[in-house]
């Protein structure tokens, strides 16, 4: 009697079991139950069957694979989604009307007027495409960094979820092994709980193992405990607006014991991971790959435009800031440049020869210094002003006259690839508000011009994003650039621990983080300022992200706008007889230098993880489409394989641990059967009982 009632427990109770995965068998995210049997023995002998625990169907292994790829997947689908973001603000690459075709239109506007130099619509044509193709730069620069800015309010949206997940995570743990404890069936909380780890596999990558006590242990892959121990607590401030220099707060995460450290520490994979590599390694990278190429198209119509002169020329040329003092700035240039001041006919009034010979120069044949240039030069210069203040040479000619200025073409002058028009920017095209050009000529034993005590804040990072450190570095006594890469690079007080900072051939500040990956540099503060420029540190050398931001800030010079006659298409020529003009209406050879500048061979800096190359600027604008497109084909091939990959495998774990309706039904009929059999041995036994005590009778 007792056999058979234990087995009809046992049926009643393997049934229950049957019954829930049937009624579940569309539930997603449901798993199998298993109640697993077992004999009961009492004193040595057979006594019947009992359940010994009600348990779930995982696979540790398929379950492993799962929450792997979902987080891969996680990671790679945020990635695609916002990448393509960015690609789509730079139109189809072969269009018409796509971001890169807008520079080619620049150059062919330029080369119709040089054709027809007096035609003022033609001007206006080519002067209102160059706008146009700054104003759409700084509108991508502004879209690239609105999908940081979307990046990292997503973070903090994720970083909200993941707190609620491992709350509910570790409150599903308590049940469970309160229910462990009295011997109640807990597999509705631990498939609650599964599901609650496969959502948050999707955030972060996670590893799961299984308490003694009934529940599971939660961690990163990196052994951060998120819950099993009590729940973890994670930390994020957004940053708001994100500008290219924004330096972005940390995700720290508080473990039960009260350890604080960043959640980032070995973080591998997941929509957090993904959403971090977009904001601090994607966009960033697109954008300095943009602020390159605009700071190299700026500069190259720029070289034209300096080469070049109006007709008639304008009466004042002011340069930009070239951020350091005019002695340092003369210093290093080579070769010979004229600047002359010209009559509303074209005719020469006066010129001042400046012939650059090592650290002497003279200008019309009298000996000058650096310091005596100014002096010398309106001294020479036949009533027309030169001074420079701010950073900035000007130049101003008599009333009805007008300033031009050309190189000697057999030697013209030149530092750091740059004639003195051009260097100090007197007749540029683009102008922009603050530095975008780096590569500043400077040598060790230039005068940096910053005054010492200044401080400057660098921020390390690792591959990961966490802080490694922060380090503040003071502008020492010495004035030299020697001095100040000395104290930049000390071990001790300085960065030489996590890299050095190096100033190459061009006058280009240099940043090379040790280890591999190396570490990565930003700069949180920079209270540095030039005399007499004003511009910090990160401007003048282009620190951190000073540089992607230069895309914004381009625009043609306002009086040339309004004024298109302005636009420097003639050249002046030096060898004309005296008296004679040296300047046309009708020369159309500055124009075809502005046609020409996208051939020019061009030093770009290394951006975006682009290394330095010297090429023209149509095929390193075609390079860097070519490279938008195929990081953003990459990106949905990696999404598209990932969640292949996260479906394949959640498929193969649902076959496992999901229903399977033809299994369930043989298993009703077997217990059943079971449940009938036992019956049957009771009735036996009762009927056995009835004989027996009849036979008493």
């Amino acid at each position: 009697m007792n056999i058979a009632t234990s087995g009809m427990n046992a049926a009643q109770t393997q049934l229950r079991v049957v019954s829930d995965n049937v009624s579940n068998v569309n539930t997603p995210g449901y798993i199998r139950k298993i109640a697993d049997q077992q004999s009961w023995a009492s004193q040595g002998a057979g006594a019947g069957v009992e359940i010994a625990r009600i348990r779930l169907a995982t696979d540790r292994f398929l379950q492993a694979a799962s929450l792997n790829a979902g987080a891969d997947a996680g990671r790679q689908t945020v990635r695609a989604e916002l990448y393509n973001h960015i690609q789509s603000q730079f139109g189809d690459p072969g269009a018409d009307t796509g971001f890169f075709a807008q520079i080619d239109k620049i150059f062919s506007a330029f080369s119709t007027s040089a054709e027809n130099a007096t035609s003022g619509p033609l001007r206006q044509d080519a002067i209102w495409k160059t706008q146009a193709m700054f104003d759409e730069a700084a509108r991508v620069a502004k879209e690239i960094q609105s999908t940081r800015e979307e990046a990292d309010g997503r973070l903090r949206t994720a970083v909200d979820r993941v707190n609620g997940l491992v709350e509910q995570i570790e409150k599903l743990n308590v049940d469970i092994a309160k229910a462990n404890v009295v011997g109640t069936d807990s597999t509705g909380a631990e498939t609650a709980q599964a599901a609650l780890v496969n959502e948050l596999s999707e955030l972060l990558d996670v590893r799961i193992t299984t308490r003694s006590i009934g529940g599971i242990e939660v961690r990163t892959g990196a052994g951060i405990l998120l819950a099993g121990q009590g729940a973890s607590k994670l930390e994020y401030q957004r940053a708001g607006a994100v500008s290219p220099e924004t330096v972005f707060n940390e995700i720290m995460i508080t473990e039960p014991n009260g350890q604080r450290r960043p959640l980032t520490d070995g973080l591998a994979s997941g929509e957090i991971k993904g959403l971090l590599e977009l904001r601090d390694v994607d966009a960033p990278a697109a954008a300095d790959r943009l602020a390159e190429l605009m700071t190299r198209l700026a500069d190259e119509l720029n070289r034209a435009h300096n080469a070049s002169s109006a007709v008639p020329p304008p009466q004042v040329l002011n340069g930009r800031n070239v951020g350091q003092s005019l002695e340092t700035a003369l210093t290093g240039f080579t070769g010979t440049t004229t600047i002359t001041t010209v009559n509303d006919q074209g005719v020469i009034q006066s010129l001042a020869e400046i012939v650059f010979s090592g650290g002497t120069m003279t200008i019309n044949g009298v000996a000058a210094t650096p310091a005596t240039f100014l002096a010398t030069l309106n001294g020479q210069l036949g009533g027309a002003t030169a001074s420079f203040v701010d950073g900035r040479l000007s130049i101003e000619a008599p009333a009805g006259q007008g300033v031009a200025i050309a190189d000697d073409a057999a030697n013209p002058s030149s530092k750091a690839g740059r004639g003195f028009s051009h260097y100090f920017g007197l007749n540029d095209l683009v102008t922009t508000g603050r530095p975008a050009l780096y590569d500043t000529g400077l040598t060790l034993g230039s005068q940096h011009g910053f005054t010492p005590g200044e401080t400057l804040k660098f921020r390390f990072t690792d591959a990961s994003g966490s802080r490694i450190r922060d380090i503040s570095v003071a502008v020492p006594a010495g004035g030299t650039m020697s001095d100040l890469l000395a104290t930049l690079n000390d071990p001790v007080s300085g960065v030489g621990n996590h890299g050095s900072f190096s100033l190459n051939g061009a006058g280009e500040l240099i940043f090379t983080g040790h280890g591999a990956p190396p570490s990565t540099m930003s700069v949180v503060e920079d209270a540095t300022r030039q005399v007499p420029s004003g511009v910090s540190m990160s401007e003048l050398f282009g620190l951190s992200g000073a540089r992607a931001s230069r895309a914004g800030g381009f625009s043609v010079r306002a009086d040339i706008v309004k004024d298109p006659t302005k636009l420097a298409l003639a050249q002046l020529n030096l060898g004309v007889a005296p008296g004679t003009a040296a300047l046309s209406k009708n020369d159309g050879s500055g124009g075809r230098l502005l046609a020409k500048a996208d051939q020019n061979a061009t030093a770009f800096s290394a951006a975006g993880g682009a290394g330095s190359v010297s090429m023209s600027l149509s095929r390193y604008a075609s390079e860097f489409s070519g490279e938008i497109g195929g990081k953003a084909t990459i990106a949905k091939n990696r999404s598209t394989n990932a969640t292949a990959l996260y479906q394949e495998a959640a498929a193969r774990r649902s076959s496992v641990e999901g229903v399977n309706m033809d299994e369930e039904l043989v298993l009703m009929t077997t217990y059943q059967q079971a449940f009938n059999a036992s019956a049957r041995l009771i009735q036996a036994a009762s009927e056995m009982y009835d004989t027996l005590i009849g036979m008493m009778r």
